[in-house]
This record gives structure tokens, sequence and C-alpha cells, in this order.
């Protein structure tokens, strides 16, 4: 009789190291000689496979052999389409020992089709110059073509793993040198690879395990995608590192049935870390049936930290969540925000365990740097709710600017800045880009925010604010403003600066709207305008587009710059106004 699947134990004797180690290869050598480990589920959250650290060793160094034995020579890439799986794993961490620079690049999304999957491969191919590209078997015809696309070698893993695996001589392993490179979730067109030593990953390993406060009855579950930071750094590497036994489901399978993550968390009896976008608490909300009480399929009450990033964390939503799943046992002090990117490794602050969701509500006018001086009529006042996004982690420090550099007290905002020695060396052959982002081991993050108390809380991206008539004005207030309106909610908005035939700049919004009456998107489009103009005060184009076309990021973000792009190609189409 077959042996049932046991996943990897939660508890260890193996006394924890906190990423106290020279290079990624070390943490991995000493996890092996433990018992935990990686583990992987089906769509319905069925374990398929438990991988024990000390396997995973044993077939990276395997990987480390076929690899070297292939050619790949110290500080070669070796590009890896990064599925949640023990394949990827073993193939990341066996270009670590070989002395090279795995590079993850990412799965196809729901949007865009082939043609533009494989040109996201052919730009990023282009771009790190690997020596070879290693994919699954089930992506080989898209792979393979982008592969060949990028006069790369282009070799499924399947095979590759078939091939002889006669020792040979790994080179010394060097804390100061590459680790891997990174490519955040926007880099399509003109991508930057984020070069990270061993030593800036670890430092960053420890400082978010010293922030987490993990335990020995932490237990990791994720089902974040490895080609993006958070889920690769945060919930791969990591667990490595800190020695923390993981679940996974594959992302596409959490897209499918995200009320399996709750049901992996409810099952296992150690105390959970796991990490998630707002979206991802969203959508769970919004899944839970009406015939079904929560509490009799979860129990959601050993989830320590219940960790938010990635995204502009939305206190409604998280309080929908904290709403629907209050009676499984769900705490909100479990919520833990937090504020990173590539660049700094990944994680650059967090709210200490048990502080949960905090706001401040913040006035229109301060959001945007107008005191009001210039209007003709004093405006109402109106706020939005900034969350704040925690401490700097251990061994960072962050400044917020003027556009000069200058520091700036607490409350103002301006430019977040931060510095630290998880900060990357720079973008992989693009000095000009590097150059623009740092100075003096400073980064700048791109993003606007304000300290409070030794807090910080981001308040957007630089590059998507709007100025109209000297005016700043958040794409994020004008999308929120729609996701009020009956039937419409995140993700379904886009708001972003065009030039009129007259020269002038407007707001452009486009929503995705799923009536095919066209009265009905009359009145829509006269309900959005209104609705826009009461908040921002402004008047803007307002276009109703089909559901499922504004296109997202890598890791699941609305996208406006492709967004505005794509509508003023004419790519995106809007419905036609009935004359």
């Amino acid at each position: 009789m077959t042996e049932p699947l046991r996943s990897t134990p939660t508890l260890d004797d193996l006394p924890r190291r906190f990423a106290d180690f020279a290079t990624l290869g070390d943490a991995l050598d000493y996890a092996a000689s433990g018992v935990r480990g990686l583990n992987f589920h089906d769509a319905r959250g069925a374990l398929t496979r438990a991988y024990p650290f000390a396997e995973l060793r044993t077939d990276a160094l395997a990987a480390a052999h076929r690899l070297i034995a292939a050619g790949a020579k110290p500080e070669d890439r070796i590009a890896l389409v990064a599925e949640t799986g023990p394949e990827f794993a073993a193939l990341f961490f066996g270009a670590v020992y070989a002395g090279a620079w795995p590079v993850p690049l990412p799965l196809p999304t729901s949007f865009g089709g082939r043609d533009s999957y494989v040109e996201q491969l052919r730009v990023q191919l282009s771009s790190c110059d690997p020596t070879m590209l290693i994919y699954p078997p089930e992506l080989a015809d898209m792979a393979a073509e982008a592969a060949r696309l990028a006069d790369v070698a282009g070799i499924d893993w399947s095979e590759f793993a078939t091939r002889d695996a006669a020792p040979a001589t790994l080179p010394e392993p060097d804390g100061k040198a590459i680790a891997y490179l990174q490519y955040s979730s926007g880099s399509t067109r003109f991508p930057h690879g984020v070069a990270i030593t061993h030593h800036a990953l670890l430092n960053n390993l420890a400082a978010h395990s010293h922030g987490m406060e993990v335990v020995d009855t932490d237990r990791c579950i994720s089902w974040l995608p490895w080609y993006h930071d958070m889920g690769l750094v945060g919930c791969f590497l990591s667990p490595v590192a800190n020695q923390v036994s993981t679940d996974y489901l594959k992302t596409e399978d959490f897209a499918r049935r995200p009320l399996a993550w709750l049901d992996l968390i409810s099952r296992h009896d150690g105390t959970t870390l796991s990490y998630s976008p707002t979206f991802g608490y969203d959508i769970c909300a919004r899944r839970i049936s009406s015939q079904i009480k929560p509490s009799e399929r979860f129990d959601l009450s050993r989830w320590r930290v219940a960790g938010n990033g990635a995204d502009m964390i939305r206190p409604d939503v998280m309080q929908a969540f904290v709403d629907a799943f209050a009676e499984t046992g769900f705490k909100a002090s479990a919520f833990l925000p937090s504020y990173g990117l590539a660049e700094a490794t990944l994680a650059v602050s967090l709210m200490p365990p048990g502080e949960g969701i905090r706001v401040e509500l913040v006035e229109e006018t301060q959001l945007s740097g107008d005191d009001g001086s210039g209007t003709r009529q004093p405006r109402p006042q109106r706020f939005r709710a900034i969350v704040n996004c925690g401490k700097p982690v251990r061994d960072m420090t962050i400044e917020v600017r003027e556009e000069d550099g200058t520091p700036l007290p607490d409350g103002a905002i301006g430019k977040v800045w931060c510095k630290g020695p998880s900060v990357m060396v720079g973008y992989f052959r693009d000095p000009d880009a590097t150059a623009a982002c740092m100075a003096d081991g400073w980064l700048d993050t791109g993003d606007m925010g304000y300290m409070s108390d030794g807090y910080i809380y981001i308040v957007g991206r630089a590059k998507d604010m709007i100025i109209v008539n000297g005016r700043n004005h958040w794409p994020q207030d004008i999308e929120w403003a729609v996701e009020q309106l009956p039937g419409f909610k995140a993700g379904d908005i886009a708001a972003f600066a065009i030039t009129t035939p007259g020269g002038e700049e407007t707001p452009a919004v486009l929503v995705q709207c799923r009536s095919s009456d066209e009265t009905e998107r009359q009145r829509l489009r006269e309900e959005i305008r209104e609705r826009v103009r009461s908040v921002t005060g402004m008047n803007c184009v307002i276009e109703l587009i089909p559901p499922r076309t504004l296109p997202r990021t890598s890791s699941g973000k609305l996208s406006r710059a492709k967004a505005r792009n794509l509508y003023l190609s004419g790519d995106i189409k809007p419905y036609d106004i009935a004359a």
C-alpha cells in the first residue's frame, strides 16, 4: 500500500539561524542538515510533492554540474522561466552553486496572448544576455521561439534533467559577488535587471525575518509568483535562509480557486506567515458565498502575520476581508503592512507585528502640494486614508526629500529615498539608469510619501501623478472615486494624463464596462464624469472599454503607463459613442 504524502514538518531540532550566512549556497547547505523544506500543492490544495531542503540541495548540486558541463562559467547569466516547483528551485540554486547568475523570467499571464509573451521574453533575454534559457516543457513552444529570436540556447528542463551530471569543481563562493538578477514587475519594453549580491540578499532576509519576529512554530504559505521580488525573495529564498517549511499554490491556481489559499492556511497547525497584495485579500472576500459560513470551512486563528505589500494598500479592502472572515478566528491585528522594491532586494519597511492596519487621513491639498490659494472659490476639504507601511527594517534608513534633494521634516510629502546594505549594486549593464536613481549609496525609490514618528506612509508613484494647470492629482483618487459607483470594482479603472488636440493636458479615465446597452453606457459615462468632477473639480475624457482590457504587470498590478500607451496607439479601443 502506497504511503500517503506528508508535508515537511514545521518543527525541527536544527538550531535556527536567521540568514547569517556568507552566501546563499551556504544557507542551503545549512538548511539541508534539517528536516524542513518546500511543499507543492495542486489547484485544490492537495499535496503533490514534499521537497525537503536536503533533497533540494542534492538536486541543485546535480544541476550545477550539468550547467558547468554545458559550458556555464561564473558570472554567466542563466535565464529560468520561474514556474513554482522543484525544477525551478533546483536550477536556481544550481546556478548559484555554479557561480552563475540565475535570472527568473515570468510565466505567461491571462492577458496579452502568445505573441506578447514571446516578445516580453525576447526583450528580457536581450537585456540579461544569458548563455541559455531553461523552461518547463509545457511552455516549449513560446519559450523556444523567444530564445531563437534572442539568439540564446533554449533548453526544456525535463530534457536538461536527463543530462550527465559528472562531478565538477565548483567555484569558491564569494559573498560580495552577484547572486542573481531580478526583473521588476514593470520590466517589459525597457527592462532593468536588478543586480543583487549575496551579502545584500542575506542582509535583507535577516532584516525581514527579524522584523516579522519569526518563531520556531512559523510556517509560510504562498501563492505569489517566483518571478516577482515578493514571491522569489520573500517566499522562496527567505524560507531557505531562515529554515522555514513552506507550502505553495501556483499563482494561476490561486487565480482560479483563491479560497484554496485559505484552505491551506487552515490545514496546518503551526503559526502562519503569508503575504499578498491587496487584490488577493479582495478576491477572497468577494468569493465567499452567502450560502457557506466561513467558520465551517476555514480556521484562520493561527494566521500570525498576514503580510500586505507590492501595491497601494487599501484599508477598505482589508476591512472587508476582516468582516468576511472574523468568524474564522482571523484577527485584524495580524495584518502587517510593508513597503519594498526589487532595487532594495525586497523589504524597506515593515509594520511591527500586532499593530495591524493604521491609517492617517490626509487632506487632498496636502497630497497635491497645492495650498488652494490659486483657486477662485474655496473647495470643500476631502481626505484620503494613507496606510502606515511601518518602520525601516534593520540596517535600512529612509529619508523623504524635496525634488532638489533637501530632506523634509515629518509630515511633509516628497520623494522617498532609502539607504542600506541590501540596496542593489545597480541595473545590469545600464549605468545611466543606475545613475538616475542612485547617489552616494542612496536609492530614489520613485515613490512619494512622508515620515511620521519613525513610520513611513506611501502616497503613490511619482511618475503616475497627473499634473493639470499646475495642480497635482493622484490617479488613485480618480480611480477610487469611480469604484464607489455601483457595478465597478478595483482594477476596472485606469486614470492618466493625455494631451488634447488643443495642446492642453487633461485626465483620461478608462473604465471597463460590462453593459452592452448603449443607452446604459451613455448614462454611465455621464455618471462617471460627474463623479470625477465632484472629486477633482476637473472635466475628464471618459472612455468605456471592454472587460479584461486594462493591462497589468507580471505581478498583477495595473500598469497605467502601458494603458496610456495602448490607448494613444489605438490598441485599446473604446466603445463607440452613439451619434
